[in-house]
């Protein structure tokens, strides 16, 4: 079954510039693998289109089964270069979580929130 990341994962997100830096943080170790293999740096980027316009890097935390994406050139210049408020790195978080992940349908008992 194919489920938006946001029923496996949230996020949380800060700004240093004009780079952002996404943690997406498995609800369930089940979950993990499953967001690993398919949330990859370049599957980060196209999450967001033309917003970044920098190089993506992901570093994996297996131990505490959490992602964080480091996107360059994704603020506008900056937080103090930028009119654009939505582009700040804390607002950017939560777009990732509209990505679809498959998992195995026994997955489905762990899942949070509503399916849409």
């Amino acid at each position: 079954m194919r489920v938006p990341l946001r029923r496996l994962a949230h996020s949380r997100s800060g700004d240093k510039g004009n780079t952002s830096n996404t943690a997406v943080i498995a609800y369930a170790p089940e979950f993990y693998p499953h967001i690993k293999s398919q949330l990859t740096a370049a599957a980060f980027r196209s999450c967001y289109g033309t917003l970044i316009t920098g190089e993506v890097t992901r570093h994996e935390v297996d131990g505490l089964q959490v992602l964080n994406f480091v996107a360059e050139g994704a603020l506008g210049g900056g937080v103090s270069r930028s009119l654009a408020i939505d582009n700040y790195g804390k607002a950017l978080a939560s777009v990732v979580l509209r990505f679809e992940i498959e998992i195995p349908d026994a997955l489905a008992p762990l899942l949070r929130g509503p399916a849409r």
